[in-house]
């Protein structure tokens, strides 16, 4: 690993220690007392710590940060108090840096290797290098200019005092850790002020439950960027909507984070127990504020389809085994035999039962008279003497 790979690693994790940066912007009643820097590893002995806060050249004034308003092409001096809480002497590197919003919302300062380009260009400390003793403060004198061209708004950065520490990780290799502590600068170049923000990017997922009635989940993702010229606050809202605008869900206010001119934020919301009702719709409302007002809501939507497939599926094969159930008495009401109505006063022959069809045939017989004979064999007796129409008996002895 190179001394330059180290160094940046070192300086993204420290960063997160600066010590006057925590707290939003206030007046102090009183001088803060100088907090401790970071401690050094484990098994290290006479480890550096100090602390970073504006001064005057008398001492600490009370202020949390450097803030000021000033006219392009201004120049001003003022100090920065650094005080040795260790028990030896201490070199320090004093410089100033930009800063700029980290993607996780943070404020954050260039890393080392990093030369600044705005107002931390515009800081010079007579010299780089301070020496100070064991438990002493040493308030270090710096000029600030502001360029005749610099563009109105906010111009964010810091003065830092760094120690560069040469170290021996456990596997016996020597890297150098660039340790800072800073305090934060809010200047304000005098001009037309723009305050402004966007919502450049909104994306919409959804979880599809299998049980539609259970609900799932819907991730809204969005990117804020901060167009304008001065620092922007505030918070949002992501609200869920049915199709004709009936609403299905609300998060709660979420604080954004400070957005310092030209940067951008990615905000993810996750929504739980929504119904898949075809279409839903997130709808993401900015209400941000700057330094000096609150500025016009700004909203923005975006849809994800939610079909919810369980119910779909059932209502499909429900209409599969209806129209099943219909083609198969289409066709067999299509293959039955047709038959002919009877005539008026005429009996259906299906309808009328065998046997009496046999008795009336037996009757029409009768009345047609005795059949002829064939023309040849001979008559039986029994047939000749019978009357027609008159079943023979056996039992009957014949006339005489």
């Amino acid at each position: 690993m190179s001394l330059r790979t180290t160094l940046i690693r070192a300086s993204a994790v420290l960063a997160a220690a600066l010590l006057v940066a925590t707290a939003p912007p206030a007046p102090a009643p009183a001088a803060p007392a100088p907090s401790p820097g970071p401690a050094a590893g484990a098994g290290e002995t006479g480890a550096a710590r100090w602390a970073v806060q504006p001064s005057s050249a008398k001492g600490p004034t009370g202020r949390n940060y450097f803030i000021y308003d000033l006219a392009p092409g201004s120049t001003l001096t003022d100090h920065v108090g650094i005080t040795n809480l260790g028990d030896r002497p201490v070199t320090f590197d004093v410089y100033g840096t930009d800063a700029y919003t980290s993607t996780d919302g943070a404020f954050a300062l260039l890393p080392a290797d990093r030369p600044a380009t705005d107002v931390g260009s515009w800081i010079r400390v007579d010299r780089r290098e301070w020496t100070i003793p064991a438990g002493k403060r040493v308030d270090i004198p710096f000029r600030l200019t502001v360029p005749a061209n610099a563009t109105p708004g906010d111009h964010t950065g810091g003065v830092i005092g760094a120690v560069a520490r040469v170290r021996t990780t456990a596997d016996g290799q020597r890297v150098l850790v660039d340790q800072r502590l800073a305090a934060r600068v809010y200047l304000r170049v005098n001009g037309p002020v723009r305050p402004a923000v966007t919502v450049e990017a909104v994306d919409v997922s959804y979880a599809n439950p299998v049980n539609p009635f259970a609900g799932g989940d819907l991730v809204v993702r969005y990117r804020l960027r901060n167009d304008g010229n001065v620092r922007i606050g505030g918070s949002a809202t992501v609200t869920v909507r049915a199709p004709f605008g009936r609403e299905q869900a609300r998060t709660s206010p979420t604080d954004l984070p400070e957005l310092l001119p030209g940067a951008t934020f990615t905000v993810t919301e996750r929504i739980t127990g929504v119904p898949p009702l075809l279409r839903l719709t997130a709808e993401v409302d900015i209400a941000a504020t700057s330094t000096d007002t609150a500025l016009p809501p700004v909203v923005r939507t975006a849809g994800v389809w939610a079909a919810p497939w369980l119910l779909l599926a059932l209502l499909a094969g429900a209409a599969g085994w209806a129209g099943l159930r219909w083609w198969r008495r289409k066709a067999a009401a299509a293959g039955r035999p047709s038959t002919p109505d009877p005539a008026p006063g005429q009996q259906d022959p299906a309808a009328t039962p065998r046997p009496a069809a046999t008795a009336s045939a037996a009757t029409d017989a009768a009345a047609a008279g005795p059949t002829p004979a064939a023309a040849t064999g001979p008559t039986p007796a029994a047939a000749a003497g019978s009357t027609p129409g008159v079943d023979a008996r056996p039992d009957t002895p014949p006339a005489r």
